[in-house]
């Protein structure tokens, strides 16, 4: 696929056409205010949220694994959670 480079005045001119994102005038960015001082309670809220899902008390542990592509075809046919139901087998297997 090949890409074509817009140049700067191309780029700016895109900007300057699209009616839905006018530029700020130096007077609403010198009114402008921090986010988090116009919405403090979202503010506080987007902060707690960082980091995704909430720690595991038994974290997984990420392994690189060569196994024979029979077993890895055969859990990937029984669809998504593959990899939970191979897990088990293992701890199964491992008498855990």
């Amino acid at each position: 696929m090949t890409r074509k480079h817009l140049t700067e005045d191309q780029i700016q001119r895109m900007i300057a056409s699209d009616p839905d994102a006018p530029e700020a005038a130096d007077e609403q960015l010198a009114q402008a205010k921090p986010f988090s001082e116009v919405f403090p309670a979202l503010a506080d809220d987007m902060r707690k949220n960082v980091g995704g899902r909430p720690k595991s008390d038994k974290p997984k542990v990420a392994v690189s694994l060569r196994l024979d592509q029979e077993i890895v075809a055969r859990f990937k046919a029984s669809g998504p959670g593959w990899q939970t139901r191979m897990n088990d087998a293992l701890r199964d297997a491992a008498g855990l």
